[in-house]
């Protein structure tokens, strides 16, 4: 896993793993999630990838337009 920039200063995002059509995110206080091209759908990682690699945006983006609707929760 990558560490998150974090360019704001208040994500609630920890940590990334950048895949084949998926990301791993890693929250602060609520463990890791997967999202992959079946949830929340190829668009929505792709645009999630971007905002992690540029460390801004990615938490904010998941509670607008992802929410819960993720592949699965690790651990």
């Amino acid at each position: 896993m990558q560490r998150y920039k974090n360019m704001d200063g208040d994500s609630g995002v920890a940590a990334y793993e950048i895949g084949r059509g998926s990301i791993i995110v890693q929250f602060r206080e609520d463990g890791a999630y997967v999202y992959d091209g079946s949830r929340p759908g190829a668009r929505h990682v792709a645009e999630m990838q971007r905002l992690a690699r540029a460390g801004k945006g990615l938490a904010t983006y998941i509670n607008k337009f992802v929410g819960k609707n993720y592949a699965r929760k690790l651990g």
